[in-house]
């Protein structure tokens, strides 16, 4: 590709090895989640929400199970600030959460903070300023030193108004864009504002490490903040915390190695809304650790509600493919990942398997709020005879034959592939009532009694050509009987006749279902399917639907 030369790698690695992290195997508990959907999502909205949709994205927030909210930078304009105060004077954040805000190291964007803090029961105040090598240069056109001052100075003025206003604040650091920032000048800026103050047991600093902009692979940004950990000051009392945005696609990647390397707490939004590319995706993440067996402490056994609410409120959508929450995530269209679905869920369900291990599918859907039905197997040219087998038995109560799946497979595919278009459960459903079941033409089932002497002997009546008429069959059983007199009436020859059948408990009360299949002697398979409340009735119309297959070649529509 043109234009490689002009860029080069802009991160700075750890002075000494910081691997520690690779000996781990995964994440084992969940971290501190701070949502900043309210403030880092919505300032990426092409049309910010209003103070009535915060309201109510709080809300959702609070209902998935955030502890920790960062709900905006209230000195940047009214609507911030409107937000904050009104969350504060109709006291609608709950006692176990805390909520943060933003600000930038000036006093008088610190004091209008504060400001706007006044009632709250607790939260945190989130200073930041860039350290960068690039907005050192380009930006604030600042040393190093003169840097430092600007956080050493900001530090000292929350101090300074935390004392001066009522409630409990704990404070934040940033240093923004760490990730093109030297390490040891990252190091150095943060225990400098560490030493300002001074955290204890009690009353413990959150530094925050983001990945402003994405810069490196993730096991760079690993080693990074397992530098940083093993080297902060006031360590034990400080929460080591992440923010890493998505420019190349590794934000899920930077959290789960950064946990694994120290980090205590995880800045993220739902499904990754955020600026350019996003922030972290905190529901991957969650469901992550949760295909894991491990808790995430948030609740997301409703995701298709959670994403109606997101969706209207951000107007943003939520990928088909998005992990977890996307449309076509669980599903399978292929024909043999259909049927290694179908085998393993009978598999679990069989044997009664404590844990889940059914192919291609990460999560039980239905833990998240997702149907089987709809979600997993859907159907169109590309399926196969377990996909659409399985839609029927779980959705109808239809379990067919092995052998008449395959038929009936390739007759849906067809269908599918003439329409151009995928097969819904009901389609997929009218399409086996017309081909296979009850079918009454060109020979119609009216009756038939019997008597039983050596042999069974059975009198049919059908219809045909608008002519009804009765025949004698013989032979070892009731429908033993009924092929041979069939076979002799219409002068056909069919073998090898199979048959199954069961209840059909799905809606359908005591109704059973039979399925046959017969042999033509140029060895084509016809498949027929009766339905009936009398199960001998039930064969009979199964074979009808069979032989009428047969007299007409195949399909029916």
């Amino acid at each position: 590709m043109e234009n490689h030369e002009k860029y080069s790698r802009s991160y700075f690695m750890p002075p000494v090895k910081s691997l520690k992290w690779t000996e781990k195997e995964y994440v084992t508990e969940a971290p501190i989640w701070c949502s900043v959907d309210l403030r880092d999502g919505n300032q990426a909205l092409v049309v910010p929400m209003n103070l009535e949709e915060k309201l109510e994205y709080f809300q959702l927030l609070l209902k998935i199970g955030f502890k920790e909210i960062e709900v905006g930078f209230p000195a940047s304009s009214e609507t911030e600030y409107a937000f904050l105060r009104t969350l504060i004077e109709q006291d609608l954040i709950p006692d176990d959460v805390t909520i943060q805000v933003l600000t930038q190291s000036r006093e008088h964007i610190i004091r209008k903070t504060f400001e706007s803090l006044q009632g709250v029961n607790k939260a945190v105040v989130h200073l930041y300023n860039s350290t960068s090598v690039a907005q050192r240069e380009q930006v604030f056109k600042k040393s190093k030193e003169e840097i430092i001052d600007i956080a050493v100075t900001g530090a000292k003025l929350l101090k300074k108004y935390a004392d001066e206003t009522e409630g409990n604040f704990q404070f934040q650091y940033s240093p923004e864009s760490f990730t093109g920032t030297e390490i040891e000048f990252a190091l150095d800026i943060c225990n400098r504002v560490l030493d300002v103050w001074r955290p204890t047991a009690n009353n413990k600093v959150i530094i925050n490490l983001p990945a402003t902009v994405s810069l490196s692979m993730p096991h760079v940004y690993a080693s990074q903040i397992e530098y940083m950990s093993d080297h902060l000051n006031w360590r034990d009392n400080v929460i080591l915390s992440l923010h890493p945005h998505n420019d190349r696609g590794t934000g899920v990647a930077d959290a789960e190695l950064g946990m694994l390397a120290g980090a205590q707490r995880v800045e993220g939004t739902l499904f990754g809304n955020g600026e350019r590319t996003g922030n972290v995706d905190i529901v991957t993440l969650a469901l992550n650790m949760f295909s894991h067996g491990v808790d995430p402490k948030l609740h997301f056994e409703h995701i298709p509600e959670i994403i109606s609410v997101y969706e209207r409120l951000t107007k943003m959508k939520v990928g088909e493919r998005h992990p977890y929450g996307g449309e076509l995530v669980f599903t399978a269209f292929s024909g043999s990942h259909q049927d290694a679905i179908a085998k393993g869920m009978k598999w679990l369900e069989e044997k009664k398997c404590e844990h889940w291990t059914v192919p291609y599918l990460l999560i039980d859907p239905m833990d998240i709020g997702r149907e089987y039905e709809g979600d997993i197997i859907r159907i169109n040219s590309q399926s196969g005879k377990g996909g659409i087998g399985y839609i029927l038995e779980q959705k109808y109560g239809l379990d067919l034959p092995q052998q008449m799946r395959e038929n009936f497979g390739y007759c849906v595919k067809n269908v599918s592939d003439h329409l151009h278009k995928e097969l819904r459960p009901d389609e997929i459903y009218d399409i086996f009532i017309t081909e296979y079941v009850n079918i009454n033409a060109p020979v119609e089932f009216i009756n038939y009694r019997y008597t039983q002497q050596d042999d069974f002997q059975t009198i049919v009546s059908i219809r045909a050509n608008d002519n009804v008429m009765e025949f004698l069959g013989v032979g070892n059983g009731r429908l033993d009987a009924i092929c041979n007199g069939l076979q002799n009436k219409l002068g056909i020859t069919f073998t090898n006749l199979f048959y199954n059948e069961h209840a059909l408990e799905i809606g359908s009360g005591s109704q059973a279902v039979t399925f046959i299949g017969i042999t033509a002697t140029d060895g084509t398979v016809y498949w027929g399917c009766g339905m009936d409340v009398d199960i001998m009735t039930c064969y009979v119309k199964a074979l009808f639907s069979a032989v009428n297959k047969m007299l007409i070649g195949g399909n029916v529509s």
